[in-house]
C-alpha cells in the first residue's frame, strides 16, 4: 500500500478510534437530544443557518466514516428542522457522506479486494454489470442491507461516482422522508396518531418499496408488448417441455385447479425416462450381473458363466422404459386435468405461445409460462468427428451390436457410467479425458478409487489427453489425441476404434423458443437467465430444470419445478426463493460415488473452515460379507461442532447411504444425532453410524483419555485420588492454553 493510502487509512482509523474512545456516540442519541432540546431549539431560533451547517457537517462525517447514529440523526432532523428543511438537509448530507465513503472504499480497498476475494463479490459485480444504476436503486429503495455496507461494497465495483451519487440520493429519498416525518412526531414527546403512523410506515416501507420497484421493472419490461396483451387468457399456465421439470410444474398447476397446457415435441418423460436415468440404470443392472459372474470365485463358486445377446440386453432396456412410461404418459396427465399438446412451442409474447402441430399452427394465451425445455448432449467441434460418426447419451440406445472397440470422450458421470457397462459386456474401452483426472468435481481420492476399478476391469483410462482429430486410415477409424510428455513436450497418441461415444457434457435447449425476441438472456453456462425465484426478466415467465441450471439432475429439476409453478400461480401473494442448500447427487459407477454439500476440495477452494472425518468401509462387517469391502464415508464438519458441511461416500450403494446425511443436513441434525440412532446390524447403513463414531473419537483429547485412565485406575484401587486430581489440573491447564491460543 502506497504512502497516500496509508496516510488516509491512518486518519480514518484515528477518527473512528476517537469516536469510540471519547464515547462521542452519546451525543447522537435520543436521550441526549431530549436533555438538550431546549438549548438546541434556542440556538436554532437565533442562529438557524449555523445550526443547519453544523448538523449538515456532522451528518456528512458520520456517514462518510460509516459510524453508528445516522438513523437517530435523521429523526432529530425532523424534530429540529421540520419535514421540508429536515428532508433537504438529510438527503444531501447522507448522499454526500455516502459518496465519500464510496470513494474511500474505492481508493483504499478496491484493487486489493477484487484481486483476492473478487469471487465473493460476484453477485454485486454481476448486478452492477447487468443493471447498473437500477441495481443500486433497488438496494437503496429496499434496505435489506445497511446503507453503510452498500456504500463500501459499491466502492469495490466499477460503477461511476456520478451515477452512485444521484442514484443514492433518489433511492434514499423516500426512506428519508419517512424517517424525518417520524422525527417531527418524536419532537412532541408523546404518543400521537402521527407518531404511530410514522413508525408503521417505517415497518412496512421496505415491503411497499419492493412492490413499487417490482411494478416499475414490470412496466418497463412489458412496455413494448402492451398492445399485444390479451384481454383474457385461455390458461393459467403453459409449460414447455414434458421432462421432469415440466411434468411436475404441470402436475402442481392441475392440482391447484389451474388450467394448464403441457407442450412436448418429442416424448413424454423427457431425457430421464427415454435416454437418461431410466435406460442407463437398466443397462447398469445387466452389466453388474455380468460383473458378479466374472467374480464368482470371490464368493466361493468355482466356475460360473453367462451367455447373452447384446441386442436382447438393449431390448430389456426398452422394456423397462415401457414399464415406467405410464407414470409420465399423456393419458395419466390428461386424467389429472392437464391438456397435453404435441408440437413445437415458440413464445411470441409474454402471454402467447405458438405451437406448430401436425394439424397446423395453434396459439395459446396464458397468464404464466414455464420453460422446461431440458438439455441435450454437447458435441464439440472436433475435426473429422461428424465424418466418422458418433454416439451420444441420446443415440447410444439404438445400438443392437456391441462395439468391439469403443472410445469414450469425457471423464464425467455420464461417460464413466456408460463405458463401465460396455466394458463389462466385453467391449475394449478407451476413455479419453483432457483434464488431469476423471470425475474432476469429486475429491482426488474418489477419482483415484474409481479409476483403479476401471483399470482393474480392463478399461484404458487416458487423462490429460485432448482429442485433436478423427481420421479414417486404411478403412479404420482413428482418434488422434494430444498429450504432454514427462519432458513437457506434446506428443500425439493414435487410438483405433469402431465406435466413439461423446460424453463431454450437456447444453441447455434455449434455441428456437423465441427467447431472443423477448430479450430473455442466457448465462455463461448457456442456460436461461433467472433470478432466485426462477423468474426471467418477465415476472410471468419462469424456467426450471436443465434449461435453467445450475444443476442437471432429475431430482433438482423436480425441486425447481415446485418453486417455478408456485411462484407463477401464487407469486402475487407470496414468492419462494429456490433452495439449493442441500443438493445430493450420485454417479452410478462401481464403486458408486454419492455426495451432498461441500467436498474437501471445494471447502479448500472457498476457504471454508472445516474438519474431516473418514471411515473406511473395508472395516464394515456387511461390506466384508458381501465382498464389497472398499470405499469410504468422508464427512466435513464445522470446526469444534458436529454440524455437517458435506458428505462424500464412495462404495456399494453409496447413493442409498447418502439419504441419511441429506435428511440430517436439511433438518439441522448433527453427527451426534446419527451416532445416537440405532442402525440395523448387519447393514451397509452402519457405515454412517461408524463415521459419526470416528468423529466423536476425534473430539476426545489426549488429556481427556489420560484423565479417564487415571479415573478408572483409581476406581480399581490401583492408585490414589491425587492422580485423578493431577489429571484434572492438567486438563484445565490445556484448556487455558487452548483459549489463549484462540484469543491470540
Amino acid at each position: 500500500m502506497d504512502r497516500k493510502r496509508l496516510l488516509l487509512l491512518a486518519v480514518i482509523a484515528a477518527a473512528i478510534a476517537a469516536f469510540f474512545t471519547f464515547d462521542l456516540k452519546q451525543y447522537l442519541s435520543l436521550d441526549f437530544f431530549q436533555a438538550s432540546r431546549a438549548r438546541i431549539d434556542a440556538f436554532n431560533a437565533s442562529h438557524p443557518w449555523q445550526t443547519a451547517a453544523v448538523f449538515f457537517a456532522v451528518y456528512v462525517a458520520v456517514t462518510a466514516l460509516s459510524l453508528p447514529g445516522a438513523a437517530i440523526m435523521t429523526l432529530i432532523a425532523g424534530a429540529i428542522f421540520g419535514v421540508l428543511a429536515g428532508t433537504v438537509l438529510v438527503s444531501f448530507a447522507s448522499s454526500i457522506g455516502a459518496t465519500l465513503a464510496f470513494l474511500v472504499s474505492r481508493f483504499l480497498l478496491r484493487d486489493w479486494v477484487q484481486s483476492r476475494v473478487g469471487g465473493k463479490l460476484k453477485a454485486i459485480n454481476d448486478g452492477v454489470a447487468k443493471e447498473g444504476a437500477f441495481y443500486l436503486f433497488a438496494l437503496r429503495l429496499v434496505p435489506l442491507f445497511p446503507f453503510w455496507l452498500i456504500n463500501l461494497a459499491m466502492g469495490l465495483t466499477a460503477i461511476r461516482t456520478r451515477t452512485f451519487y444521484w442514484v443514492s440520493q433518489l433511492g434514499m429519498l423516500a426512506g428519508t422522508v419517512v424517517y424525518v416525518y417520524a422525527g417531527t412526531q418524536l419532537g412532541q414527546f408523546r404518543v400521537s396518531a402521527g407518531l404511530v403512523l410514522a413508525f408503521a410506515l417505517l415497518g412496512i416501507f421496505p415491503l411497499l418499496a419492493k412492490k413499487v420497484l417490482d411494478a416499475i421493472k414490470a412496466r418497463k419490461v412489458y412496455a413494448k408488448w402492451a398492445q399485444q396483451r390479451p384481454a383474457k387468457a385461455d390458461y393459467n399456465m403453459v409449460v414447455i417441455g414434458a421432462g421432469s421439470a415440466g411434468l411436475v410444474s404441470a402436475y402442481i398447476a392441475a392440482a391447484t385447479k389451474a388450467k394448464v397446457a403441457l407442450i412436448e415435441k418429442h416424448r413424454m418423460g423427457g431425457d430421464c425416462l427415454n435416454t437418461g436415468c431410466v435406460p442407463s440404470k437398466a443397462l447398469i443392472r445387466s452389466a453388474k450381473l455380468l460383473s458378479h459372474v466374472a467374480r464368482s470365485k470371490e464368493f466361493g463358486i468355482d466356475r460360473a458363466s453367462a451367455s447373452f445377446d447384446f441386442a436382447e440386453v438393449m431390448q430389456r432396456v426398452q422394456r423397462v422404459i415401457t414399464a415406467i412410461e405410464p407414470h409420465d404418459s399423456v393419458e395419466r396427465y390428461t386424467g389429472l386435468g392437464v391438456e397435453c399438446v404435441t408440437g413445437t412451442a415458440k413464445i411470441t409474447s409474454p402471454w402467447t405461445v405458438e405451437v406448430a402441430t401436425d394439424g397446423g399452427s395453434r396459439t395459446l394465451t396464458t397468464r404464466n409460462i414455464v420453460i422446461a425445455a431440458g438439455a441435450r448432449p454437447f458435441v464439440p467441434p472436433i475435426p473429422g468427428l461428424a465424418e466418422v460418426g458418433y454416439l451420444t447419451s441420446d443415440t447410444v440406445w439404438n445400438l443392437r451390436v456391441l462395439p468391439k472397440r469403443l472410445v469414450v470422450l469425457g471423464g464425467g458421470p455420464i461417460g464413466c457410467e456408460l463405458m463401465q457397462c460396455f466394458a463389462r459386456f466385453g467391449a475394449q474401452v478407451t476413455q479419453v479425458e483432457m483434464l488431469p483426472r476423471i470425475l474432476i468435481r469429486e475429491d482426488p481420492e474418489v477419482s483415484a478409487l474409481v479409476r483403479q476399478r476401471f483399470e482393474a476391469e480392463g478399461i484404458r483410462v487416458l487423462t490429460g489427453h485432448k482429442a485433436k482429430q478423427f481420421l479414417v486410415e486404411d478403412g479404420e477409424k482413428v482418434l488422434v489425441a494430444e498429450t504432454v510428455g514427462e519432458n513437457g513436450s506434446s506428443r500425439e497418441v493414435r487410438i483405433p476404434f469402431d465406435q466413439v461415444l461423446v460424453a463431454v457434457g450437456r447444453i441447455a435447449n434455449t434455441e428456437g423458443y423465441g427467447l431472443e425476441a423477448l430479450g430473455i438472456g442466457t448465462t455463461k453456462a448457456r442456460t436461461v437467465e433467472t433470478d432466485e425465484y426462477l423468474q426471467t426478466i418477465y415476472p410471468n415467465i419462469f424456467a426450471a430444470g436443465d434449461v435453467a441450471g445450475p444443476f442437471q439432475f432429475t431430482h433438482t429439476a423436480a425441486h425447481q419445478a415446485w418453486y417455478a409453478a408456485v411462484n407463477a400461480l401464487f407469486g402475487a401473494f407470496r414468492r419462494f426463493k429456490a433452495d439449493y442448500r442441500v443438493i445430493p447427487w450420485t454417479t452410478f459407477t462401481e464403486p458408486e460415488v454419492a455426495r451432498v454439500g461441500l467436498n474437501e476440495q471445494e471447502a479448500k477452494e472457498k476457504n471454508v473452515a472445516h474438519e474431516v472425518t473418514v471411515y473406511g468401509i473395508d472395516d464394515l462387517d456387511r461390506a466384508i460379507a458381501d465382498g464389497e469391502a472398499h470405499g469410504f464415508v468422508k464427512v466435513l464438519t464445522a470446526p469444534g461442532t458436529d454440524r455437517i458441511l458435506g458428505v462424500t461416500i464412495a462404495g456399494e450403494h453409496a447413493g442409498d447411504l447418502l439419504a441419511e446425511y441429506v435428511l440430517a443436513m436439511k433438518h439441522g441434525l448433527g453427527l451426534a444425532k446419527i451416532l445416537g440412532t440405532i442402525h440395523t446390524y448387519p447393514t451397509l447403513a452402519e457405515a454412517n453410524k461408524y463415521a459419526a463414531g470416528a468423529w466423536k473419537r476425534s473430539t476426545v483429547t489426549q488429556g481427556q483419555w489420560a484423565f479417564l485412565a487415571a479415573f478408572q485406575a483409581w476406581r480399581r484401587g490401583e492408585q490414589g485420588f491425587g492422580a485423578v486430581l493431577g489429571q484434572v489440573r492438567a486438563l484445565l491447564t490445556d484448556k487455558r492454553k487452548a483459549y489463549a491460543a484462540d484469543a491470540h
